[in-house]
């Protein structure tokens, strides 16, 4: 009997913080169409700046399909399409505000860009994530002229004021059919201007480090931005198994730390075994993310789990999300939700095609929204979320998937 009531009391309780938890719908008409005969590529990270600006940034024309870059091609395959710059700049109603990336002067653009941080002053942090070597495959890069999109034309979403510094991939130049050379893997993070301009790069491309380096990365996954103590934090995690800190403005390295905040270690650890003891090591670092209260969140993606720590790496606590899943695993990226306490985590859950909600306080699943699929509030390849300060969810959809999506926040069953 007190079994029974304890199991009850569970459901209850679930009941209620499900009751509690955002309601949201998609907008299935955010963004707007893009001009250009733009598409976007394999979208590898969203984020919300302070001006509730949308940013989004993709693979481009290297993880496009031939048919889906015709004018590109040697001979050209049609009138459509060419691949978006790279970096894109969105308004809270799905307007293209701005666009640039790609390879420019003084620094080495990542051959997979993954992740995406805007910071308290309004500049935007990319990192380099590639995961397995490319190979001359036919695949050309995008162009990095900005004024190959300085015709915008008459599209419902061309960007206004033409800022394309760098603007990869703008009408009648994409790399026509050139081979695109073995890029060297991707081991840096670059830090830019909102407007393109080049500020800082940290690591270098094909310079990989170990996850005791103090000088560099391995295939880095995403930045979180602390701009009071003038850090930055790097999730070190598709080659390595850290969280990385290092100075904002100049790049010095400031301190380091793996799973339970020890020292990491680069040993393989097997195939994930939901009912094994919980590893003792990060095996893929695919998000850091600062709470308004100053703890740091890690996506531990096959591990299935978030761990949380303080600024100095101290660990706090732990918690699963559909432990089961096997694969790439259920933790891709979160984002907390736009209340003062933060009180719900949303976990972007590519291997399930979903988006958990979690308590924050607890980490316990409350509820979850989104299933695979095409059409509109469904996903494939869920591999990014963002929260704006109204409490819109935006999520980026990596691999085939090729989109950004729009959740409208109604507030919860309970009107807060």
């Amino acid at each position: 009997m007190k079994t029974f009531a304890v199991s009850a009391m569970l459901v209850v309780l679930f009941a209620a913080a499900e009751a509690q938890a955002p309601r949201l719908t998609v907008d299935s008409l955010w963004p707007k169409p893009l001009g250009n005969h733009w598409i976007l590529g394999s979208v590898t990270g969203v984020a919300v700046d302070a001006q509730d600006h949308v940013w989004v940034v993709h693979r481009g024309i290297d993880s496009l399909e031939n048919n889906e870059k015709g004018p590109t091609l040697d001979p050209p395959g049609g009138s459509c399409c060419f691949p978006a710059p790279q970096i894109l700049e969105f308004d809270a109603a799905g307007s293209l505000l701005s666009h640039w990336g790609g390879p420019g002067q003084g620094y080495e653009w990542p051959y997979a860009p993954y992740g995406i941080t805007a910071d308290a002053k309004g500049n935007i942090w990319i990192a380099g994530g590639l995961i397995v070597q490319p190979t001359a495959t036919g695949r050309g890069r995008a162009s990095t002229n900005p004024d190959d999109a300085s015709n915008v034309g008459s599209g419902s979403n061309a960007a206004r004021g033409g800022a394309g510094r760098g603007a990869g991939g703008g009408a009648g130049q994409a790399g026509r059919g050139a081979a695109a050379p073995p890029a060297p893997v991707d081991a840096h993070v670059l830090k830019f201007s909102r407007d393109g301009k080049f500020l800082l790069q940290i690591g270098h491309a094909g310079k990989i480090e170990d996850s005791n380096s103090t000088t560099g990365l391995n295939k880095p996954t995403g930045v979180a931005s602390d701009t009071a103590a003038n850090e930055v934090y790097v999730a070190d995690g598709n080659g390595n198994h850290r969280v990385v800190v290092f100075d904002a403005t100049s790049g010095a390295y400031k301190r380091h730390w793996g799973a339970y905040g020890d020292k990491p270690d680069d040993a393989n650890p097997g195939a994930y075994d939901p009912n094994a003891a919980p590893s003792k090591q990060f095996r893929s670092v695919s998000c850091v993310k600062l709470s308004k209260d100053g703890k740091v969140y890690v996506c531990d993606r096959q591990n299935d789990r978030i761990q949380v720590f303080q600024k100095d790496g101290k660990f706090i606590k732990e918690g699963t999300v559909a432990k089961t899943t096997l694969g790439e695993g259920s933790v891709w990226d979160l984002a907390f939700s736009s209340d003062p306490q933060q009180r719900f985590v949303y976990v972007a859950d590519g291997q399930n095609k979903k988006v958990w909600v979690l308590e924050r306080e607890t980490l316990a699943t409350v509820s979850s929204f989104g299933q695979g699929g095409r059409w509109p509030g469904t996903f494939y390849g869920l591999g990014s979320v963002a929260v704006d300060s109204k409490g819109n969810v935006y999520t980026g959809e990596n691999f085939e998937g090729k989109r950004v999506q729009k959740f409208i926040n109604h507030g919860t069953a309970a009107g807060r």
